[in-house]
Order: structure tokens, then sequence, then C-alpha cells
């Protein structure tokens, strides 16, 4: 009975209609604007914003036209060595005397270029089909120098041709002359096997390394020249004083296309 009279005697005052309500207090005010603040500004980055990625490949500096293992067409022992690591050779140059059991033959060089490896000895004996020398294809000395890019096949779709890449040169402190400068040229087709790797780099070891994960897709990277950089080419810094040599082996960090968070889907 308490309660209802109660309830009886609200209903027949009048209501307090003059008297101030209080709907919120000011710091409660400050955090639903700051709050509004916030969402309006996540609205609009999710509409015009960007998020960038990076892929991170191992690779190597190179003329681009590749290089090849050139191997003994007889069985013999090597009695001279014509050339040595650096030297460039011309279409047919000789590179080894074999003696052989029918006299002495010469082993040729197969295509003009620099000579990177040499493996035959003189006293060795060699047999056919013996790889004694790796020669990298240039047409001269002021053929540029290229990074080929050695990317996973499953992420090779992801690589736009034109895509900005700093590369971190094995023989290049990155601290004190920073990242070699340098685009997307061109993106494989397919991936590729050790084998063809190898064929391309004159190198096992390398290509081992590059394919230890399965076949990857190959990317090349042309390097930004620079008419002040000592070197040639452009610099996250000032660069070295010199030139990174071919088949230096260099990582490369591609900064792939911007994508928005949000993709609107019209009906």
């Amino acid at each position: 009975m308490q309660f209802r009279q109660q309830a009886l005697s609200k209903l027949q005052s009048p209501e307090e209609l003059d008297l101030p309500v209080r709907y919120a207090r000011p710091q409660g005010l400050l955090v639903l604007a700051v709050t509004l603040v916030v969402m309006a500004a996540a609205g609009v980055w999710a509409v015009t914003g960007s998020v960038s990625s990076t892929l991170r490949a191992p690779g190597v500096l190179t003329h681009g036209q590749g290089s090849y293992v050139l191997q003994s067409p007889v069985t013999g022992q090597v009695t001279r060595v014509y050339t040595e690591e650096g030297e460039r050779l011309s279409a047919g140059a000789p590179v080894l005397k074999v003696r052989t059991e029918q006299g002495d033959r010469a082993v040729r060089a197969l295509a003009a270029g620099r000579v990177t490896t040499v493996v035959a000895r003189i006293g060795a004996v060699v047999t056919t089909g013996a790889d004694v020398a790796a020669v990298e294809r240039v047409s001269g000395s002021d053929d540029p120098l290229l990074a080929m890019l050695y990317v996973p096949a499953d992420s090779a779709a992801t690589v736009p041709v034109g895509a900005p890449v700093d590369l971190t040169v094995q023989s290049v402190p990155t601290e004190e002359y920073g990242t070699l400068r340098g685009r997307v040229k061109a993106v494989g087709r397919t991936a590729q096997s050790t084998q063809k790797v190898t064929a391309f780099l004159g190198d096992k070891e390398l290509a081992a390394r590059f394919t230890r994960d399965g076949p990857p897709v190959a990317v090349l990277v042309r390097l930004e020249p620079s008419a002040t950089a000592e070197s040639g080419y452009a610099w996250s810094k000032q660069g070295p004083p010199y030139a990174p040599k071919s088949l230096t082996p260099a990582t490369g960090a591609l900064h792939l296309a911007e994508q928005r968070p949000i993709d609107w889907l019209l009906p």
C-alpha cells in the first residue's frame, strides 16, 4: 500500500518542468567529441587512404644477358690456361689447351664476354662435359648493370612493372652508403628450375640458394643512373666511391602497388 500511495501522489503532483536537466557531464561531452572526430578520420582514410606492402627477394647484380658455363669437349690433361678471371674474351677465343690422345685441343669461348670463374688448372685432368670456366655475356665495357631478383612463384603476380626497388648490395655497407635504387623492368612468366637459373648465372651455388624454397620467378630490375654519384648509379645515400661488380649478391625490397583498405562493390 505504501508504494501505491507514493505512485498516486506522484501522478497528482504537477511535473517539474522548470527544473534544469543535466544530460551529460563536460568530460562526457569531450569524450564524445573525440570519438566522433576519430570515427570521421577513420572513415575518410578508409575511402581515400592506401596501404603499401614490401616484398623482399634475393638476387644478384648482372649485365642482363646472363652467363654460360664453358665445358670441355674432350678428355685430357690441361697444359695451358690462356685467360684469367675478369678478362674479356671474344667469341672463339681460346680458354684452355688440353692434351688428348689425338693431340692438343683448344677449349674456346662460345660467345664474347667476361670470364668470371676459371675452374680448370694446369695439370688437372678434365673429362668430356666437365665445367672448366664461367663466362658472363657482355657486349662492351659500357653495358649497364642490372639486378636479377628471384621472387617466390606465388608472389610474382603482385609485382608490377615499374615498381620501385631498394637493393641491399652484399659488398657495399648499407649504413654508410645506403641502398641501390632501381625499378622493375620485366617480370618472368613462368617459374625457373635450378638448371635454368644455373644456365643464366653460370653459378651452381647461387642457383641452389635462389631455388632452395622452390622454383622462383625471375624479376629484372633496371638500376637508376646518376650523373653525380661516383658509382654512376642512384643510392639512398651518397653511395660508394666505386661501381659494384657484376654477380655480386643483393637483396631487393620491392615496393608493391598501394591498395585501398576498402574496395567498394557496385551493384
